[in-house]
């Protein structure tokens, strides 16, 4: 059994994985507990499934609602150097 743990809280996330060696076993649990209450929280019992492929520029880290990016914008143009700055701008020198 694998109980996934929340990075900041240290606590459970709210879900688990069970591997089972016989397949018949998986059906039979899925049954039994599917819908079953247990703590006064309803259990929600499934077979884990892929996880979905991420895009180009990672998945979530968003603040919710919509930022205006979209997975099929253009690739950004390379940052500049940041190096030296002498010569952008030349200096006023007071005498």
């Amino acid at each position: 059994m694998f109980l996934p743990v929340d990075r900041m809280t240290e606590r459970p996330r709210g879900f688990a994985f069970v591997e089972f060696s016989d397949p018949s076993a998986v059906a039979e649990a899925i049954n039994r507990f599917d819908g079953t209450e247990l703590g006064g929280r309803m259990l929600q019992v499934s077979e884990a499934r892929e996880r979905a492929p991420r895009g180009p520029y990672g998945g979530g880290g968003g603040g919710g609602g919509d930022s205006g990016w979209s997975d099929d914008r253009p690739p950004r143009k390379p940052a500049r150097p940041k190096g030296s700055r002498r010569g952008v701008r030349a200096r006023k020198r007071g005498f």
